[in-house]
């Protein structure tokens, strides 16, 4: 069995002070430390972990206990000398000094007490100000040390390097063309919660493996984005917690409130904000934003997300909360199963809704029915490459043909065909019993000649048979509309499958009440955040009546 005083130490205070501790931090020391401390195939390099400790003491501060805790499960290997934890996720409450901790840990993987040549250390950031606040916590510990730091190190305010191992640090953000150069042999990956996909990851990763111990460090508060990387980490991370396969060789140290009721008990904070029993300032600073969250109610969304680590979406902001659109996605939400498509849907009467701004840009159609109490909903959408906004759309088109990221095509053209969408509608009325295609006026006129092609045609007063319906005022159908949703949304009778195009759709539109107290909807952002998908769903909703019609029967 591993023995380390500082792990033996945190371990005494979790069993004393168990209220102390999250669920997920009581699953991390159940599920992945006892197990881990207790393997006999592990070298614990207990030399460098100590040597880590006091070169942040001599030259930072000593860190906090809880901080030496994690430390050491980097220092551990496995029969091939690989770090059986590369991947080290870490997040707690804004303000518990993120930075603080990392970056002396990070100096000393550079320096010659660790040992290891070319040991470059890469700080990622969406923000030139982020990163280069954590790269400062060591410039400026260079500075006040200014005589002996100068015979170990070269630095400036933007690279430093270690003299004898010939390490380097240095910072990029998002909007860095890349993360090639130097490969590195730790990535820090700084306030990850802001990162809406995976794409400056993977660049910078790539280069991971090229030096001995490669890590990642993820230190991070949660934030108000949903399904973005951080997201997809966190249920790597429960699967891990709950006892699952390890392939990540994470470790995740995750603080946070365990439910909503116990932002209102100070004494639970410590379970988001694992440094506020030795920081008097973040403790005052927590009270104060606790009080102005209670005045100004705009600010609590803020609050519970970045300083409890969680996050509840204002549903002033949304179409519905966040727990909602999993429940319509899911049939259980932790285990992320998701809701099937009925066996029986094939033939039933069907709705179809189609929308978009612009078919150089985003384009959407689905599919509308009803089965017994449930309303089930599945489109595609349709992507423009050549869009002048696509570099700009934060959304995971790599991920496309994965689970969860089946339902939409990206065109490679300078516009999406028009026939294209032809294609799916018919493709659609053939399996469906359809009784209505809703799209507005826009979209119809530059879609008419593809519907007359088809032998669809528009139905009106003297053509009751036609099947596509023409939405004279469609911001009018959110008064319809939006009370249906918030109902559905409600009782769980909105089925839409595990599809993040979907998600991302629904969570990329407002609907806010008029003075007259009816609603509408509006994009949360007009370029980069579609949500043509939910707005074809609503076509299709304006008319949900007609699905009714099957349950109606005539008796002669």
């Amino acid at each position: 069995m591993i023995c380390c005083q500082e792990i033996n130490d945190y371990l005494d205070y979790y069993n004393r002070c168990p209220n102390c501790f999250n669920l997920e931090r009581k699953l991390l020391i159940e599920n992945v430390v006892y197990p881990t401390l207790n393997r006999d195939d592990i070298f614990f390099d207990e030399k460098r972990f100590h040597d880590c400790l006091e070169f942040c003491k001599l030259w930072f501060y000593e860190l906090f206990p809880y901080e030496k805790f994690v430390t050491a499960f980097m220092f551990m290997y496995d029969s091939n000398h690989m770090p059986i934890f590369k991947k080290i996720l870490i997040i707690e409450g804004r303000g518990n000094g993120k930075d603080g901790w990392i970056m002396p840990v990070a100096t000393y993987f550079t320096s010659e007490l660790y040992g290891v040549k070319k040991y470059n250390v890469v700080i990622v950031a969406t923000s030139e100000d982020q990163a280069q606040r954590t790269y400062n916590v060591t410039y400026e510990m260079f500075e006040k040390n200014k005589t002996k730091m100068k015979k170990h190190f070269i630095y400036n305010l933007e690279m430093f390097m270690n003299k004898s191992t010939r390490s380097k640090c240095r910072f990029l953000t998002s909007s860095s063309k890349t993360g090639d150069g130097d490969a590195p042999g730790l990535i820090i990956y700084n306030e990850y919660h802001a990162y809406e996909n995976t794409k400056k990851v993977n660049v910078t990763k790539g280069g991971l493996g090229k030096v001995e111990d490669p890590r990642e460090i993820i230190i991070t508060s949660d934030g108000l984005l949903r399904e973005g990387a951080l997201d997809e980490l966190k249920d790597a991370a429960l699967e891990v917690l709950n006892g699952g396969e390890n392939d990540l060789k994470i470790f995740p140290f995750w603080c946070k409130l365990d439910n909503i009721s116990q932002v209102d008990d100070p004494n639970s904070w410590i379970l988001a904000n694992p440094s506020i029993e030795y920081l008097p300032v973040l403790k005052q600073t927590i009270i104060d934003d606790y009080k102005e969250q209670k005045k100004i109610p705009s600010s609590r969304a803020e609050f519970l997300a970045k300083r409890m680590n969680l996050p509840q979406m204002s549903d002033i902001e949304v179409v519905t909360s966040w727990e909602n659109i999993l429940k319509a996605s899911y049939m259980d939400v932790d285990k992320k199963i998701p809701r099937k498509t009925p066996a029986n849907m094939l033939g039933k009467r069907a709705l179809i809704g189609i929308d978009y701004a612009s078919l150089n840009d985003f384009a959407s159609a689905g599919v509308l029915v009803k089965d017994g109490k449930e309303y089930c909903w599945r489109g595609h959408t349709w992507i423009c490459k050549k869009s002048k906004y696509f570099n700009e759309i934060k959304f995971p088109f790599e991920l496309a043909g994965t689970q969860g990221f089946e339902d939409f095509t990206v065109i490679d053209a300078d516009s999406i065909s028009e026939d294209i969408l032809m294609a799916w509608v018919m493709n659609t009325i053939s399996k469906f019993n359809v009784v209505g295609i809703y799209l507005d006026n826009y979209k119809f006129q530059l879609m008419k000649n593809a519907f007359s092609k088809n032998g669809l045609t528009v139905k009106s007063k003297d053509n009751s048979d036609g099947l596509v319906e023409i939405i004279r005022y469609p911001a009018s159908i959110a008064a319809i509309v939006g009370p249906t949703l918030e109902v559905w949304f409600a009782e769980g009778k909105l089925n839409i499958g595990d599809s993040a195009m979907m998600r991302w759709s629904i969570r990329n539109t407002y609907m806010k009440d008029k003075k007259d107290g009816n609603k509408y909807f509006e994009k949360v952002e007009q370029k980069r955040r579609k949500n043509d998908l939910f707005m074809a769903l609503v076509c299709a909703i304006s008319k949900k009546d007609l699905l009714e019609e099957e349950d109606l029967y005539l008796y002669v």
